[in-house]
């Protein structure tokens, strides 16, 4: 079932955090994820604005967490971890009516 990754996140470290995006950009194909939004100017409707929303869609939940888990990944983990703050990363599930 396809799955959406929406992530929310002050960046601190403007300098830092900027080889985080290719790099993640380039693990995306390997598990099918696509970038639906990413934005650092996203506009506030309710609740605490952060200066990073993004929305990346998956075929399935196992593909998203194959990412999360990829080898590849943990430097880049380590980058955002760093250069950042007020971290918010959920997977949602699609919506299918019933």
């Amino acid at each position: 079932m396809t799955v959406y990754y929406i992530g929310a996140y002050d960046i601190h470290d403007p300098a830092a955090f900027a080889a985080y995006p290719p790099g993640v950009i380039g693990l995306l194909p390997r598990y099918g994820g696509r970038v639906l939004a990413s934005d650092t100017e996203a506009r506030l409707v309710e609740g605490v604005r952060r200066t990073m929303n993004a929305i990346i869609e998956f075929p399935s939940a196992e593909a998203a967490l194959a990412l999360y888990d990829d080898p590849a990944y943990a430097p880049l983990k380590q980058i955002r971890q760093a250069a950042t703050s007020h971290v918010s990363m959920v997977l949602a599930r699609a919506f299918t009516p019933r």
